[in-house]
């Protein structure tokens, strides 16, 4: 043993052989960990899918008795830096539906990339195929009534929570925040860092904070 270590020290490994040894252990250790932990955090709160995702760091998930988590067939759950392409991602891919109403359904093929989606007591769906960039914040709720002021802290305003809506297709760029009521149509792009709050059409380009259609893509 001692002499194979001191055989690697003394004649290194050529560029590509270290590459290629780099790209196994970010993809394997990561998804050995996460693998266990998720199928852990299914098993215990009772969550859905149709088939094993692939996971790359472990996950955060947790539902309410009553409440839905269904992942499809395909989808990507990347928890991991090292493992997530374009940037370092800001936390874990963290799944929560906090009520008994609440849900969140996951089609086909769709890939989270350090993704925050919180249902608190709506349905948040994500149609087949679509791709989250690093760090997306997706939430159905304020989670505080914002008039008046002084009852923010301890009102709830659960009657104003709204679902959200992600068609086929999609892609969502890095650090965007998707609120309560946003429907997103079929095949569109929403820039990075874009605050989207209503209807985004199908097969669009749209930004900014509020997002806004740039221009038809098709």
């Amino acid at each position: 043993m001692l002499r194979r270590v001191l055989d690697v020290l003394l004649h290194p490994l050529i560029p590509q052989r270290r590459w290629q040894l780099y790209l196994f252990w970010s993809r394997a250790w990561p998804r050995f960990w996460g693998t266990l932990g998720y199928l852990l955090l299914k098993h215990w709160f009772g969550a859905q899918h149709a088939a094993l995702p692939e996971v790359s760091g472990v996950p955060q998930l947790a539902k309410a008795p009553g409440a839905q988590i269904v992942l499809g067939r395909g989808v990507q759950l990347i928890s991991s830096s090292i493992r997530a392409t374009a940037a370092t991602l800001q936390g874990r891919v963290r799944l929560r539906a906090l009520a008994d109403t609440a849900a969140i359904l996951i089609g086909d093929g769709v890939g989270l990339n350090g993704t925050s989606i919180t249902a608190r007591s709506r349905t948040i769906r994500i149609g087949d195929h679509t791709m989250f960039a690093p760090n997306v914040i997706v939430v159905d709720s304020d989670y505080h009534a914002a008039w008046p002021p002084e009852g923010r802290a301890m009102s709830p305003a659960l009657d104003q929570d709204a679902g959200v809506t992600i068609g086929c297709n999609v892609w969502i760029g890095m650090r965007s925040i998707l609120l309560k009521g946003t429907s997103i149509g079929d095949g569109s792009i929403v820039a990075a860092g874009s605050v989207v709050t209503g209807e985004i059409p199908s097969n669009v380009l749209a930004g900014g904070v509020p997002a806004r259609v740039i221009r038809p893509l098709a």
